[in-house]
């Protein structure tokens, strides 16, 4: 009675077998196939269905050739990885067997995975319109990219020349940075998934997404992010001071998934800023991944992924100015060992000394390496004596070379790359000093004398009246207290031949000309992105506000024979007391019009110190 009563099972084919159908269309009978066409194309087909079809489908496989494309096409926007295990292990054999017997159906396959690497499209209804936007919390998105990885690993075993195939596919499907924080930070993730298992593709997939990035950070100017904290920080106090306590609950929230873990605290305001943020945290996720096999560093895997993120340096990162934070993946993984940190200065020396390169790449090579020393707690005193050795020694040979030749005066033009390097001379002696003193007292002054540095600020190229004027005050302060050199004359000669020009059509203004001519920066400057700072603040030494009493010490010149504890605390070394961007601090876009408010770390005018 019960089968009696029981409906009938829906059949899931009209007109035969599948070999059947495709050979009726063969010879122009369409119906069929116009119907089989119907059915897969049904939004309410079952699982059962599915996996009836694409069982015939693997036998068949051999029919379905260049001219079936309609056909496949179809079948690959069936939706099988929201479906049960029966569907996606069928499916996956289906791909398998396809790429294998029609090569030329790969490229729609593996478009139809990658474009899997995002989160759903849904269509959500507000005031009747109806908006697309990405399913942000699908809580299968995790396994469903795990899926995705399968299917895309399959295809790769079956057809060898896959990843040439895939990576012009990998760079058309990239999301726009207006797409969601979600929609780039799945795409992202799942890019460096494909690293793992294919990686003849890594480096291209890390340059594919370095370049990106990059886009986002020089569009995202500091002060831009700084403004937008600002006038939310202003916000928020506002808000808490007019409904304080009544929405505590729920402060954090958490992601699931590949999501990265925040809090409101953690956001930034700068809607750019924020991807950024949490792209750069996933970079450095996966850089430290890596390079660690069950929390070791793993030394021929870090050596392996420092030369591709080089590669990608000296292509993206080299000949791009004023990037802010884009850069620290290579002052990241040069934290890892000593080793690296030591190539990567060798590196950026050949490139700063080389002739042959062009005077803005070998410039910006000196602003990274005083950058790097200065910055950088992981390099120790050793390591900053043995470049400034370096530095310095080319220095002098640069000065015999050229001080007395036809090119002998002030011009950067001539001369960049002997001011970019001066200029990281001085940058790191300012930081740094204090530790080459550290121990023994005698003996660093003696090491510091012996680099005469008197015969680099008399020259006729005159680097003083060259490099970043903050620079240059904090470089004459520390020099002339402990009697190395005496700036002050030719700071002081320098001002009077600066010249104000005056603005035309603003009233007779007087302006004055650039006071950044070198158009140097420090590209390590304080890195002010919220979730990946905490990455990058413990290996990282901050600038200390300058107390009163130092400044006054600053203005006194050590006596000789004083004991190391008279030594001056202008830097406090390795313990920074602040965990943020702190003090004041020569930084790159330092003008003598700006305060030290407007601008993190630029001495205003007042700490330029003169002898009484």
């Amino acid at each position: 009675d019960e089968f009696i009563s029981s409906p009938p099972r829906k059949t899931v084919r009209f007109g035969g077998t599948l070999t059947e159908i495709l050979l009726k269309y063969e010879k122009g009978e369409t119906t069929d196939f116009e119907l089989l066409k119907h059915q897969l194309s049904d939004p309410d087909i079952k699982d059962a269905q599915i996996i009836n079809w694409l069982h015939e489908f693997r036998a068949s496989v051999a029919y379905l050739t260049k001219e079936l494309d309609q056909l496949v096409s179809i079948l690959l926007k069936l939706p099988w990885l929201r479906r049960s295990r029966e569907v996606v292990e069928e499916y996956l054999g289906f791909l398998g067997n396809l790429v294998s017997a029609q090569t030329v159906h790969l490229r729609p396959c593996l478009r139809m995975i990658v474009s899997q690497f995002v989160p759903p499209r849904i269509t959500i209804r507000e005031d009747d319109v109806d908006i697309s936007d990405s399913d942000d919390d699908d809580e299968n998105l995790s396994e469903n990219f795990d899926t995705c990885h399968r299917a895309l690993q399959t295809v790769a075993r079956y057809v060898p020349s896959t990843p040439q195939f895939l990576m012009p596919i990998l760079v058309e499907n990239f999301p726009f940075i207006n797409k969601s924080e979600r929609t780039l930070e799945c795409y992202v993730h799942n890019l460096l998934r494909v690293t793992v298992y294919l990686p003849a593709l890594r480096l291209q997939i890390l340059e594919l997404i370095i370049e990106k990035l990059l886009k986002l950070d020089v569009s995202t100017p500091q002060q831009d992010i700084e403004d937008a904290e600002e006038a939310a920080n202003n916000t928020d106090t506002e808000e808490k001071s007019t409904e304080q306590g009544l929405f505590d609950m729920e402060e954090d929230e958490e992601r699931k998934g590949d999501k990265v873990v925040s809090s409101r605290s953690d956001r930034m305001a700068h809607p750019l800023a924020e991807r950024l943020d949490i792209l750069m945290t996933i970079l450095f996720s996966y850089i430290k991944d890596v390079c660690h096999v069950d929390g070791k560093l793993d030394i021929n895997s870090t050596k392996d992924l420092y030369r591709d993120l080089v590669s990608v340096f000296d292509k993206l990162i080299l000949p791009t100015h004023a990037s802010c934070h884009v850069q620290y993946f290579m002052f990241y993984i040069c934290s890892f060992k000593l080793g690296l940190a030591e190539a990567f200065l060798n590196h950026l020396w050949k490139k700063l000394h080389d002739p042959n390169n062009p005077s803005v790449i070998r410039q910006t090579a000196g602003s990274y390496i005083g950058s790097l020393l200065a910055r950088a707690k992981f390099i120790p005193v050793v390591t900053v004596k043995a470049c400034l050795d370096l530095l310095v020694n080319w220095m002098h040979k640069y000065i015999d070379n050229q001080d007395t030749g036809a090119n002998a005066y002030c011009d950067v033009a001539l001369h960049g790359p002997f001011y970019s390097t001066c200029q990281a001379v001085f940058y790191t002696l300012i930081f740094r000093h204090k530790q080459l003193l550290d121990g023994n007292l005698r003996k660093g002054l003696s090491y510091l004398q012996s680099l005469n540095f008197e015969r680099i600020i008399m020259c006729q190229l005159n680097p003083l009246k060259i490099c970043i004027p903050s620079v240059v005050n904090l470089f004459a302060a520390i020099t002339r207290k402990y009697q190395l050199v005496f700036c002050y004359t030719i700071i002081e000669r320098n001002n009077r031949q600066f010249i104000p020009v005056v603005r035309s059509g603003s009233g007779g203004d007087l302006v004055q000309t650039c006071t950044n001519p070198l158009d140097s920066f420090f590209p390590f400057d304080p890195y002010i992105l919220k979730r990946s700072k905490k990455t990058i603040d413990p290996l990282y030494q901050f600038w200390e506000e300058l107390s009163a009493e130092d400044l006054e010490n600053l203005k006194k010149p050590i006596k000789k024979g004083t004991s190391e504890d008279e030594d001056d605390d202008f830097l406090k070394g390795e313990t920074p007391q602040n965990d943020g961007v702190v003090g004041i601090a020569p930084n790159s876009y330092e003008s003598t019009t700006r305060s030290p408010v407007s601008s993190i770390g630029s001495p205003p005018d007042s700490y330029v110190l003169y002898p009484q």
